[in-house]
Parts: C-alpha cells; sequence; structure tokens
C-alpha cells in the first residue's frame, strides 16, 4: 500500500514537472469526446494545435480572466472570495443553476490531469493537481496551458485551433471582440459558438470588453 502511494506522489509530481516544459497535445477530454463522437458514428472532429503564449493575442488571456477569473493573477489557485459568493447565491437560491467558482488554475488541473465529473474524488484530485502546478509552474505557464488546452467548441480545443475554425485565422491574429466573444462561450463551449454569436453572448461580449478594460488597470496597478 505505501508503495503505491508512493508511486502515485512521484509519477503525479514528474508529469507535472515534465509538464512545465514540455507541450500538452492531448487531455483526456480529448479522448472522451473522440470516443464519444465514434461511439454515435460521427465523423471525428478533433482540432489542435499547440502555440506558445507569445502566439497569442495579448487579449485573449485578459478576456478570459475577465470572464472566468479576474483574481487569476492574485490568488494561489483557490479564489475564496468567489467560493464563498457562489456559496451564498446558491443557499440563497437553491432553484437556480449552480454557480461554480472553478479559478483559471483548477480548470488548467482538471482539464490536463483528470476527467469530467462533479465526485468528491475528483474534486479532492482536482485540489491537489491544482496545489501542484501552482507551486511547480508561473502563472504564465498556467495561462499557456490552459489557453492551448480548453474546450472551446465541438471538436475545437486551444487557441489556435478556434482562431482557425471560427475565425479564419491565427491566435495571434485574433481581436479584441474575437477574444472577448470566445471567452463568454468558455462555460458552455458545445452550447453556444463563438463563430455564430447569439443576441445573448453579444451582449455578454460588450460586457466583458468593459471588464476587460478595468482589468487591465488593475492589472496595470499590480505591476507598480
Amino acid at each position: 500500500m505505501i508503495g503505491i502511494v508512493v508511486a502515485f506522489f512521484a509519477s503525479t509530481i514528474l508529469s507535472v514537472a515534465v509538464l512545465r516544459y514540455v507541450p500538452v497535445w492531448c487531455t483526456p477530454l480529448m479522448f472522451i469526446r473522440l470516443g464519444q463522437q465514434l461511439g454515435r458514428g460521427e465523423q471525428v472532429r478533433w482540432h489542435h494545435e499547440w502555440v506558445p503564449i507569445e502566439e497569442i493575442a495579448p487579449a485573449l488571456p485578459l478576456a478570459v480572466m475577465a470572464s472566468e477569473d479576474a483574481r487569476f493573477l492574485e490568488h494561489n489557485g483557490f479564489d475564496f472570495k468567489a467560493i464563498e459568493h457562489a456559496a451564498m447565491r446558491n443557499i440563497k437560491h437553491p432553484e437556480k443553476r449552480k454557480m461554480g467558482a472553478s479559478t483559471i488554475s483548477q480548470q488548467t488541473a482538471k482539464n490536463v490531469f483528470l476527467w469530467p465529473g462533479r465526485s468528491w474524488l475528483r474534486k479532492g484530485f482536482e485540489v491537489y493537481f491544482t496545489t501542484l502546478i501552482e507551486v511547480m509552474w508561473p502563472k504564465e505557464r498556467i495561462m499557456e496551458v490552459y489557453l492551448n488546452s480548453i474546450e472551446m467548441g465541438d471538436g475545437i480545443y486551444g487557441a489556435e485551433a478556434v482562431a482557425q475554425q471560427h475565425f479564419r485565422t491565427t491566435a495571434s491574429q485574433l481581436s479584441r471582440q474575437q477574444c472577448a466573444l470566445i471567452a463568454v462561450t468558455l462555460p458552455s463551449p458545445l452550447r453556444f459558438n463563438s463563430a455564430r454569436p447569439t443576441p445573448y453572448l453579444l451582449k455578454r461580449q460588450k460586457r466583458i470588453l468593459h471588464e476587460m478594460s478595468f482589468l487591465e488597470k488593475e492589472i496595470e496597478k499590480l505591476r507598480k
């Protein structure tokens, strides 16, 4: 039993250490989606191309922070203010859809190392891997892996793939408006399509663009 525990910690720590430098070419979710497509007898859809963060439009990290995790640069993997807010809202309004509080670090840990789900076991592993990547990776690397691995559409994973498939451009050439559209689809990338925005998405896009401007000022303050 002790050997199994030691092997688990050794292998997971080594994996996180290696992926600090090595591109993440595939994730568990990509294989799960592939299996679902094959199971339904559909044509395989798998679009993914790793690009370094220097080749991603600077507006995209800003947009996903504005949409998903405004305190990404400040917290150590867990935003306890957001967790408290989500818990209070869920208690007060149990009839509404549950509000989550996952940070970009948590989503990165889940995307790269784990499977989708809501079990306590998976959540425990998520906390473990989130802690590891926060300790072993700089924030820039976490964002780079996140933007290259997250699902951004049907069979579309990462910034370069969504730029090519939805906007016929590259990740480096995405406009500020396109970045905001991509960001607002991330909670439900199979439901919402950044290439064909609904009135709801366009409304959210305007809000994200406004929050991006505010966030830029906050980031400048942190740098001073």
